[in-house]
């Protein structure tokens, strides 16, 4: 079945009227796919690669990519989906004939199947499966990503479309669980200080150092970072602002820039007044894995474990909490969580490391092993 657009009601395309030589008016045809934003055109063009333009598949997906309010949901199920449909085609099943019985074998393949990794030495983005098997929260976008495909074919279907992920068992993600180490205050200073003062190249010292002062202190993710403009960059009731899109449920919202973190961008902009906020040597946008790479090569350079940009926000919402006279209800408001409950969790996971009965315990028997050694000598 091929894909086609067409206005409602009709068969031809939508007439674009303007004054030519004749004073008639001018038709040209626009495909709306042109409209979408970047992750629904790349698994579009992804799928029209694998099944062909006459299929109606890569036009549906990137549909329900493009339907999408926040650009980290595009980003989660774009990635997710791919996952899924790659397990379809290897069992001989086109995606969208999926029935439950393959549905459930998915949810089974995610716990066991290697994960893609880039094969070292060999050549320039050469990816093998040879990655530990997928995260309880990788797993649960998958299946979240496919499930969510067939939700979007059952609105735009005249039939209806049966969800074959319904009865599918998603993982239990546990919301006080973090797999990446935390750092302390002291630990983020020093790290702060490296990239300021010893990152390896120099010519990147002042970016790598705005870079984690917009991350730490405005409290953002680094999709919401790398996504800003220059342009996004303004002044409001006497703050620095960055205006930024919601992560979720679409919309703008203004994020305050402390004065520390405003003075570095300034000096890493150098006057510059337009294009991405955070951009390559070539004036391309600053990527994630490039983020990922800066922060494990400034980890080693302090000493400390290394981490990638995604725990960065919960390190700045659980050293706001830990100040004296915190509240809740602000830290809140400033991390953008809908539920206080969300934001008390981070006191929660500190907590199950500072308060633990056990290094009570450790230091008592320390003292009587001690006592126990003086005594023998």
């Amino acid at each position: 079945m091929r894909a086609e657009f067409t206005p409602e009601g009709g068969d031809a395309p939508s007439p674009v009227i303007g004054p030519n030589a004749g004073g008639a008016l001018t038709t040209s045809a626009r495909d709306p796919r042109d409209l979408w934003p970047a992750h629904a055109r790349k698994l579009y063009e992804h799928l029209v690669a694998l099944y062909g333009a006459d299929d109606v598949l890569p036009t549906l997906a990137g549909g329900w990519i493009a339907h999408q309010r926040s650009e980290n949901t595009r980003k989660a199920y774009a990635r997710g989906f791919r996952v899924f449909e790659e397990f379809a085609r290897e069992h001989g099943t086109h995606p969208m004939a999926v029935k439950f019985v393959l549905a459930d074998a998915f949810r089974l393949h995610l716990e066991t199947a290697p994960t893609w990794r880039r094969v070292k030495g060999g050549a320039h983005g050469q990816m093998a499966r040879t990655g530990p098997p997928y995260s309880d929260a990788s797993r649960a976008n998958a299946l979240s990503a496919a499930s969510s495909f067939f939700v979007y074919l059952d609105k735009v279907s005249d039939d209806g479309v049966k969800n074959p992920f319904t009865a599918v068992q998603r993982p239990v993600i546990d919301p006080d669980f973090l797999p990446t180490p935390s750092y302390t205050e002291a630990e983020w200073a020093t790290l702060v200080r490296t990239a300021r003062d010893h990152h390896r190249v120099a010519a990147y010292r002042a970016r790598s150092y705005a870079l984690l002062l917009m991350l730490y202190s405005c409290c953002l993710r680094i999709d919401s970072l790398l996504n800003a403009r220059v342009e996004d960059l303004g002044y409001d009731q006497g703050h620095r602002v960055l205006l930024l899109e919601k992560v979720k449920g679409g919309g703008r919202r203004k994020k305050p820039i402390p004065p520390l973190a405003y003075d570095a961008l300034e000096t890493y902009l150098a006057g510059r007044t337009s294009g991405w906020l955070f951009e390559t040597a070539t004036g391309k946008q600053l990527d994630e894995p490039a983020v990922w790479r800066l922060l494990g090569a400034l980890a080693r350079r302090s000493g400390l474990p290394p981490r990638g940009p995604h725990g960065v926000k919960g390190d700045a919402i659980t050293h706001a909490l830990a100040k004296p006279g915190a509240r809740i209800d602000k830290v809140q408001r400033w991390a953008e969580h809908d539920d206080s409950r969300t934001t008390q969790r981070y006191n929660s996971r500190k907590d199950l490391l500072d308060d633990s009965p056990g290094y009570g315990l450790a230091a008592g028997l320390a003292g009587a092993l001690n006592e126990e050694r003086t005594e023998g000598a």
